[in-house]
């Protein structure tokens, strides 16, 4: 047995689930809107598995908006929904 068949044996893989892949889309967006670094909230997720090989975010972020910005997003859908008519 090779060095490489020892770490192979040894090494447990696991996948995102569509929630963690969530959460990671949802870092994404919540630093964009606040124009910061990623990194810490990434670096900060505590992940579990789910019992099937998949990982599951515990701490997931929370993107908060302002009421005025729901108001600006819906107008903005409004307007795509007539052009696109």
């Amino acid at each position: 047995m090779t060095t490489t068949d020892t770490i192979t044996e040894t090494t447990t893989h696991w996948t995102l689930t569509d929630q963690a892949l969530g959460a990671v889309m949802m870092a994404l967006q919540k630093s964009l809107l606040e124009q910061s670094d990623i990194v810490p909230v990434l670096k900060g997720f505590k992940f579990t598995d789910d019992g099937t090989g998949n990982l599951v975010v515990l701490n997931p972020p929370l993107v908060k908006m302002a009421h005025e910005d729901v108001e600006t997003l819906e107008d903005v859908g409004c307007r795509a929904e007539t052009t696109e008519e």
